[in-house]
C-alpha cells in the first residue's frame, strides 16, 4: 500500500462517532482509562463496534497508531485521543515470506504482515515459539517480533500456517538450550521451531 492510501483515511474515519468509547476503571492507577470499541480478532480482522473494518487505508492508519504499555495492554494513540483496545492473540499476522542470500546461516528471512509491514528476521526481529513441546502435541505457533512496546511486552505478528509450512521446509538441525531441535537461520542467528524427531 502506498503512503497516499494511508493518507486517504481521515481522522473522522478513525473515530467516526462522538461518544464511541467508554471509560473503564483502572484500579492500579486510580483513574479512568478510555476503552475504545475495537477488537482485533485472532484471524487479524479488526472490528469496530462488532463490524469488520474493511478499508485498507483505515487499517494502515490504525496500525501506525498501535502501541503496547508496560502491562501488556494494547492502545490506539492519536494526537487527538487514546484508549485501550482488545486483542484476542496478537495484532498482526505474517502472511508472506521471502528470503535473500544463500541457504543456511547466510540467508535473511523476510516477512510481510497483513498490514503490509515488512520485517527481516534477525537479532532485532527474532522468531519465538514454544518449540520444546512433545512430538505428539499439536505443535507450537511461531511469532515474529515486529517492534518494542513501552515495556517488556513486544508487539508481535503470528506466523500464518502457510508461512509456517514454508519455514518448516527451510528448517535444519541445530541446538537450543543444549537440546537438539529443528530451526531456521536468518542473519547468522538460529531460531528453533520444534524438537528434533
Amino acid at each position: 500500500m502506498s503512503a497516499h492510501d494511508c493518507r486517504d483515511a481521515s481522522r473522522s474515519d478513525v473515530f467516526p462517532a462522538t461518544g464511541a468509547s467508554e471509560t473503564i476503571s483502572d484500579a492500579g492507577q486510580g483513574k479512568g482509562v478510555r476503552q475504545l470499541p475495537f477488537l482485533i480478532r485472532r484471524d487479524g480482522t479488526w472490528l469496530y463496534r462488532g463490524s469488520p473494518v474493511t478499508r485498507k487505508a483505515m487499517l494502515c492508519m490504525f496500525s501506525s497508531m498501535l502501541t503496547r504499555d508496560a502491562e501488556g495492554t494494547y492502545w490506539l494513540k492519536t494526537p487527538m485521543e487514546s484508549g485501550v483496545i482488545q486483542v484476542e492473540d496478537v495484532p498482526y499476522i505474517a502472511v508472506e515470506m521471502d528470503f535473500k542470500g544463500s541457504c543456511g546461516r547466510r540467508q535473511t528471512l523476510c516477512f510481510r504482515t497483513n498490514m503490509d509491514e515488512l520485517v527481516c528476521v534477525g537479532p532485532d526481529h527474532p522468531i519465538s515459539c514454544d518449540w520444546n513441546r512433545p512430538a505428539d502435541d499439536c505443535g507450537s505457533i511461531p511469532y515474529v517480533h515486529l517492534r518494542d512496546g513501552e515495556g517488556d511486552f513486544p508487539i508481535l505478528a503470528r506466523i500464518s500456517r502457510s508461512v509456517h509450512f514454508e519455514l518448516a521446509a527451510l528448517a535444519v538441525p541445530g541446538h537450543a538450550e543444549g537440546k537438539p531441535c529443528l530451526g531456521v537461520w536468518s542473519q547468522d542467528c538460529f531460531f528453533p521451531l520444534s524438537r528434533q524427531p
